[in-house]
This record gives C-alpha cells, sequence and structure tokens, in this order.
C-alpha cells in the first residue's frame, strides 16, 4: 500500500474533527472523498500530509514510520499535496513556480530539471505559451493547471487533491479531471477530495462518504455510483432517476 492508515483521528484542542478514520491506498489507484463541507475532508489530507498531529497508525509507502515524518521528509519519501488554494507564488513566473517544485529533488542532487519541465509543459501546453507570465495573472483554470503541473515536478508516487474543481468554470472542470485521470499512466496514483461527486466517482477506483468527521460509507466506485443514499444526497435528482430507468 501506498498510504494507509487505521482508526485516524485529528482534534483541534477539545474539538474532534476526525475521528476513527482507517483508509488505504493501493499503486495505481484513484481514491476519492466525497461529502459535505465542513466534513473534516481537509483536515484529513492535512494530517496525512503531517501538517496537523494526528492519533493513528499511519504506514507510508508501506512502512509505519515512528516518529511521525515531517513533511518535508514526506514529500522526499513522494508525497504531494495541491490544497484547495493551491498556494502558489503569486509574482513568480510560471517557470518559477514549477522549478520550485523540483527544488528538494535538486538539492538531493537530482539534474532532470529541464526534462521535468518539458514532461509537465507536454501536459499543460497553455502554460508553456504563458512561461514567463506571473502567477498571479492566471485564470482559475490554469492556476490549476499549474499547481498539478508544480507538484508533478517533485516526481510523486501519491498526490493528494484538495478540491481541485472549485470556483472553475464546467469545461475547465471536466479538462482537470481528464487530467487527474491521466496521472495513473504516468504512474502517479491520486487521493482527491472532491464536492463534484459525480466526477470524482466517474474517475476513481474507489470511494469513501465522510461526514462529521467520520467515514459512513465506502466502496468501489460503482459500488458508491449506485448506493441509493449516495445518490440521493450527493448525485442529485438526475442521477437518481438515471438509476431508476
Amino acid at each position: 500500500m501506498l498510504l494507509e492508515c487505521s482508526d485516524l483521528s485529528v482534534s483541534y484542542g477539545k474539538i474532534a474533527a476526525v475521528r476513527g478514520v482507517s483508509l488505504q491506498i493501493a499503486e495505481g489507484q484513484i481514491v476519492t472523498i466525497v461529502g459535505p463541507n465542513g466534513a473534516g475532508k481537509s483536515t484529513l489530507l492535512s494530517a496525512l500530509m503531517g501538517l496537523l498531529p494526528c492519533s493513528g497508525p499511519v504506514a507510508y509507502f508501506g512502512r509505519a514510520r515512528k516518529p511521525a515524518p515531517s513533511t518535508e521528509a514526506l514529500v522526499r519519501l513522494g508525497l504531494g499535496l495541491i490544497p484547495e488554494n493551491r498556494e502558489l507564488f503569486a509574482p513568480m513566473s510560471i517557470d518559477d513556480n514549477l522549478r520550485l517544485g523540483a527544488f528538494d529533488r535538486w538539492r538531493a542532487g537530482a539534474r532532470d530539471m529541464e526534462a521535468s519541465l518539458a514532461e509537465v509543459f507536454a501536459l499543460f501546453p497553455r502554460l508553456e505559451e504563458r512561461r514567463a507570465q506571473p502567477a498571479g495573472t492566471l485564470s482559475g483554470g490554469e492556476r490549476q493547471m499549474l499547481a498539478i503541473g508544480r507538484a508533478l515536478m517533485g516526481r510523486p508516487k501519491l498526490l493528494m487533491l484538495d478540491e481541485p474543481s472549485l470556483g472553475l468554470a464546467p469545461l475547465i472542470v471536466r479538462d482537470i479531471f481528464e487530467i487527474i485521470k491521466s496521472l495513473r499512466a504516468r504512474g502517479v496514483s491520486v487521493l482527491l477530495i472532491e464536492q463534484n461527486a459525480r466526477a470524482a466517482i466517474n474517475i476513481s477506483d474507489y470511494g469513501y462518504v465522510m461526514e462529521a468527521g467520520e467515514f459512513v460509507l465506502q466502496g468501489s466506485a460503482a459500488e458508491l455510483a449506485n448506493n441509493a443514499k449516495v445518490i440521493e444526497t450527493y448525485l442529485g435528482v438526475s442521477s437518481a432517476a438515471k438509476a431508476e430507468s
């Protein structure tokens, strides 16, 4: 397993934001977590990335690591996170933002920066056309592309994405999900948090439904897509009508 946790909990003071969560992500999988705002999804990702303390064992890339690795150590192991707000360096160019994504690898001795850039630009030709442009001047869709590209510069084995479709136009959302789906062919597994449950489940192998800090349902993408509760709560009337027809 690339990532495995058991009975993981995260608290803010005396308030439990995540309670007793267990999940697994295998190599080559796209796994999604859907649920309402405030369910604890982003908190869970932050804990898995070492940004928040948590209780419960977590194994990264087949090994339980104690003490818990730092965020920097997890990045070196092959874990990446694209947060909801993307965290781009707005005054810096696209090119410089991308190069920063490979900085830790470069510091460790890797010298394939140009090859990595070429791969990202092949995936996102629009970024190459604008490579000298400040990141802060990009559209929402272009910023998400840049955030994904910067993460890929670090050569992750497992990439976690927090609400990648947030604030994007429907046509751009479709493109972003096609890109996420294509990552698997590049050897990158994905843990995806997304409120657009239909789009997320459509590209996933397995999924979890999170409510009030807990997983209340889990199963293959096909099982979730045909679950009456998921249809009613997350997929909408049109999906329910389709399931009944």
